[in-house]
């Protein structure tokens, strides 16, 4: 299995550095992140604070992608996972685009206003996704334009976009604030997770597109503590809370505790979408005919995914936090009765949560018991790992075919 990071298209930074790496112990990211903070000075106190819905997240370094036209939800419709067609002014939703054998290419935040759909992306993946399509416009009456330059994207968890006192862009008069939909199974989307209470369900992340140019106030109001939101229950709290910055090591922690993929950290060039429980949101099951769709129908319905997605608690009595792609391995009894230690996938991201310790998640081999104790192998160091499991062994298959009987010879009299 390959480092999922490396397939990621490697460009340079769409965006200038953030304004907001300059406020007080800033550290900027590295990698697929850079240009904003990975964290101001605390990550634990950034997580909990940002789990209360009292900080937001620079991400002004992610790209979007603005597509106009009449024609534009139509189109979108025919060449994505998601049913689009019907999309309205300020409804959020995600898409994928596969290629035709179903394997991952580009996820997608989507968000109309009633004008324009916005797409909001990694930043590695905006180039690549602008040029596919620009070919796959045709004659319709469509245009893609790259806004990157133009809005910034913040983030926040809440149930309530519009208490926290951003100044949402709303070009088209509709507030640009996409509501992740990973908290519950969307329609004609299925999730594998045999989970009671799924850990998305407390999922309640937005991510609010601003003008960039007003970065440098949004800096400052942090930095004076200016910047507020109105609690849910303004019953309960006479007065506003007080936003902070946290940085992207917090969100991430986050989002593997809520077992939500990335495509810049879970996908490699053989993902499909099952294997990362990602029909849960970003696929309808029951729409038309788009590229990829036929391996989508057969894996869910008659095969299975040869890959899983699993959360895993890491023992953390080494000091050492895998990084993305470090082996997972498992061990294999041999005939003659000795055990050999073989590799079983990888890792797609790590963090320390506030409450949970040393997470990652993981991309395994489907036929990996569930009760086996995994094994990550980082800096030299084998460290012990217990898998929860998202996207069981079992995934897939789900239509009700009955068995036909075998043809054996015909004998004379029967």
């Amino acid at each position: 299995m390959t480092d999922p990071v490396a397939t990621v298209e490697t460009t340079p930074p769409l965006a200038p550095l953030s304004p907001l790496l300059t406020l007080p112990g800033a550290v900027q990211s590295e990698g697929i992140d850079a240009g904003v903070a990975a964290h101001y000075g605390n990550p634990m106190i950034e997580q909990r604070s940002l789990a209360a819905g009292r900080a937001i997240v620079d991400l002004s370094h992610r790209g979007v992608l603005g597509v106009s036209g009449p024609d534009r939800l139509t189109w979108l419709n025919s060449i994505a996972s998601q049913e689009l067609k019907t999309l309205r002014a300020g409804e959020s939703t995600e898409m994928l685009l596969l290629d035709p054998t179903g394997r991952l290419e580009y996820a997608i935040r989507v968000l109309d206003d009633g004008v324009e759909t916005w797409l909001l992306v990694e930043a590695a993946e905006l180039p690549g996704l602008q040029k596919f399509l620009d070919r796959m416009k045709f004659m319709l009456r469509v245009q893609v334009v790259d806004h990157t330059l133009a809005y910034a994207t913040i983030g926040a968890m809440t149930d309530a976009p519009a208490t926290v006192g951003l100044a949402a862009a709303a070009p088209n008069d509709v507030p640009l604030t996409w509501l992740d939909p990973w908290a519950a199974v969307t329609r004609g989307g299925y999730q594998y997770a045999e989970t009671p209470v799924h850990p998305g369900s407390l999922w309640t992340y937005t991510e609010t597109l601003v003008p960039r140019a007003s970065l440098p106030a949004l800096r400052d109001a942090l930095a004076a503590g200016t910047l507020t939101a109105t609690p849910a229950d303004a019953a309960a709290s006479a007065s506003s809370v007080q936003m902070t910055p946290a940085g992207l090591l917090a969100l991430e922690a986050l989002r593997i505790a809520a077992w939500r993929p990335r495509r810049a950290r879970e996908v490699d060039e053989k993902s499909i979408p099952h294997e990362l429980d990602w029909l849960r949101t970003a696929v309808h099951l029951n729409k038309g005919c788009y590229r990829g769709q036929e391996t989508v129908a057969k894996v869910h319905n008659l095969g299975h995914p040869p890959r899983r997605l699993v959360m895993l608690h890491l023992d953390g009595s080494e000091g050492v936090l895998p990084a993305p792609g470090d082996p997972v391995q498992a061990d294999r009894v041999r005939p003659e009765g000795e055990a050999e230690r073989v590799t079983v996938g990888a890792i797609t991201s790590s963090s320390i949560h506030y409450e949970l310790g040393p997470i990652a998640l993981a991309v395994i081999k489907r036929t990996i018991p569930a009760a086996s104790t995994l094994y990550v192998e980082s800096e030299g160091i084998s460290i012990s790992a217990a898998q929860e499991i998202i996207v069981p062994q079992s995934a897939g298959s789900v239509a009700d075919i009955p068995r036909l009987p075998r043809l054996g010879i015909r004998t004379p009299g029967h």
